[in-house]
Order: structure tokens, then C-alpha cells, then sequence
């Protein structure tokens, strides 16, 4: 998988200038091998692959407008947050696939749920929640359109980023954090309908059917059919 390497984004964004910065600001990692921190959000202006590899041979105006955007300061957030827990290496899907490669695209979906997996925590971004604390309760008011929660849990490939990772923690807006899977497991569990046994130990040695797993997707949306299909079979697949 390719992965950002934290310290080297970091010292780009605040201007030191590494001739190694261009070429090396991602690296091929052995998944099965190296410690990674993994990020879950809602896309909005992101930065893609071609983009961040080439940010500092940009124009400086054309590199500003990137800065700017949310998904930038997304990836900033996220890799000051990894070097903090001690990770040299970060993976978001927005820049770490390079979607004009269609078999590259498609060998990112199959491993997806492995990747995830396999990290040493996931960062659940929420970009819609505000406050200092998780949610407690169901808000119609401040989630309209997401059921009352936030719309992180609407979406279908979140499931896997939910259930995959062994450590899963959740930032407001701010990126403060908000609480992880095992402290929040009985909200969450009001939330997706997963147990809170599965929520806090994993799927292992659990008595559950791809049924019942297909079930926990059933009120989640993705942008593609294909992809609603593929998200939570996948997961149950991967799991059962």
C-alpha cells in the first residue's frame, strides 16, 4: 500500500524545503509489517494523488488554492495527530490512490477492508459535529438529513471502518478528540445496531451470520449502486 510519510508532509506544509519532498512524500509499505495510523471521513474538496505528490512544484497561487481546501487541512490534521501517537506513516484514501489508474483503483477496494484492518488505529473524522463530546443522543435538529447522528454513520463504506480496525477514534470538527469504539461502544450500538461485544473485542470467536452483518448496512448510502452492493458484502465476507 502507499502510505504518507507524516514527518516529511509536515515539514512541507510548514515550508522547510526537502529535495526529497517531491518524490518521497509517499512510500510503498508492507501493510502486514508497518505501523500505520488510517483515516475514516466524509469527502468533500479533497486533495487527490497527483496533486499532493506535485505540491511543491506548483506555482505558488495553484499551491495556496490547495491549502486552502478542507480535505488539505484534513491530511494536516491527521498526520500532526499520528506523529503525536508516535506513527511515521498515514493513509487517507484521497491522495494515497491515484484514481486514474483503474486497476490501481480496484486493487484499493479489494484490499480495503484489510488495510483497515491491519492499521494501528483509525482517526474517524466527523466533520459535523461540533462540540467538544460525542453526541449522546439522537438530534433531528443538528442531523437532519442524516437520521439524527452524524452523517459518518450514513455512509455505506464506513461500516468497514467501523468494524475493521482495532482501535477506532472519533474527532469533532476541530480535531479534538471525542472518545473511541470501546468507551462509546453502547452509543454506537444504539446507533448501527452492532453489539457492543463486537464493537469492543472484534468479530472473532462471535456466533454471527453474513445476514446479520448485511443487516447493520441496511439504512447506509453510497454515491455508486455498484458500491453499496460491493461495501457490506464485502465486510460480511471478510468477517464471517
Amino acid at each position: 500500500m502507499r502510505l504518507l510519510d507524516v514527518e516529511v508532509v509536515l515539514n512541507g506544509d510548514k515550508g522547510i524545503q526537502q529535495t526529497r519532498y517531491k518524490l518521497e512524500v509517499m512510500k510503498e509499505r508492507d501493510d502486514t509489517t508497518t505501523g500505520y495510523a488510517i483515516v475514516s471521513h466524509r469527502w468533500g474538496a479533497e486533495v487527490n494523488h497527483k496533486e499532493m505528490i506535485g505540491l511543491m512544484k506548483m506555482e505558488e497561487e495553484e499551491r495556496e488554492e490547495v491549502k486552502q481546501r478542507d480535505g488539505y487541512q484534513k491530511i494536516i490534521k491527521s498526520c500532526e495527530q499520528a506523529a503525536m501517537d508516535g506513527y511515521k506513516w498515514l493513509w487517507i484514501d484521497t491522495c494515497c490512490i491515484d484514481k486514474r489508474s483503474s486497476a490501481e483503483l480496484s486493487e484499493a477496494i479489494n484490499s480495503m477492508y484489510r488495510w483497515y484492518r491491519n492499521s494501528q488505529v483509525c482517526y474517524a473524522y466527523l466533520n459535523d459535529v461540533g462540540e467538544s463530546t460525542f453526541p449522546a443522543k439522537k438530534d433531528d435538529d443538528k442531523f437532519p438529513q442524516c437520521s439524527g447522528w452524524p452523517e459518518w454513520f450514513t455512509r455505506g463504506w464506513t461500516l468497514q471502518e467501523l468494524l475493521a480496525p482495532k482501535e477506532v477514534e472519533f474527532f469533532n470538527k476541530g480535531w479534538e478528540p471525542i472518545g473511541n469504539k470501546r468507551c462509546l461502544a453502547p452509543t454506537l450500538h444504539v446507533i448501527t445496531g452492532i453489539p457492543c461485544e463486537v464493537l469492543m473485542s472484534g468479530m472473532e470467536g462471535k456466533s454471527l451470520t453474513v445476514a446479520e452483518i448485511l443487516s447493520w448496512a441496511a439504512n447506509r448510502k453510497t454515491a455508486r449502486v455498484e458500491d453499496q452492493a460491493y461495501s457490506p458484502v464485502k465486510t460480511g465476507h471478510e468477517l464471517v
